[in-house]
């Protein structure tokens, strides 16, 4: 058996789950988010504590796994919710969040207009930083690294869009 899926789920106050039509939801007082399940995994609620398991002793094991590890990723989601924090670096570069669009000048001849999707803020609390928030961490990864995407940091003088906790080793110059 997958050691991640022996791992019990413990839903926190305020969370319930609901199972129709092979899809799991998972709700809160802020949000709710939907998982499809598997069909070789089973899945056993009781009260606040969900049990996941292989249906059969073959390969259904590593889907067991992966799903307990999504369902997981959606109890922390709803009830305490993931974030991202990115630093732009760089004379110049600065981001602004205008309703469902982030601005960003990032050293281009032309702007660059980011549309939020659905579910996500985007927060700049300094020209500098933007911090992406979301209840689905897929999405909070995907729009953060996007977002860096538009100027990842290069290793030369360290401008560029980075993560808070990203290190950026500086090359050498070339020498005459």
């Amino acid at each position: 058996m997958s050691r991640v899926a022996k791992m019990p789920v413990k839903l926190p106050a305020g969370v319930q789950v609901s199972k129709a039509n092979g899809q799991l939801t998972v709700k809160s007082a802020k949000t709710s988010l939907t998982i499809n399940v598997p069909p070789k995994v089973e899945i056993d609620v009781n009260g606040d504590v969900i049990t996941v398991a292989a249906a059969s002793v073959t390969a259904d094991k590593m889907q067991a796994g992966t799903f307990r590890a999504l369902l997981n990723n959606a109890v922390v989601g709803v009830s305490a919710g993931y974030e991202k924090k990115l630093q732009l670096v760089g004379v110049g570069y600065r981001a602004a969040a205008a309703g469902r669009k982030v601005n960003l000048s990032l050293g281009f001849s032309h702007p660059i207009e980011y549309p939020v999707p659905d579910g996500i803020t985007v927060e700049t609390p300094t020209q500098t930083e933007v911090i992406v928030k979301g209840a689905d961490k897929k999405m909070v990864g995907q729009v953060a690294a996007d977002i860096r995407g538009f100027r990842p940091p290069e290793p030369y003088k360290g401008k560029g869009v980075r993560y808070s906790t990203e290190k950026v080793e500086l090359k050498e110059a070339k020498k005459k």
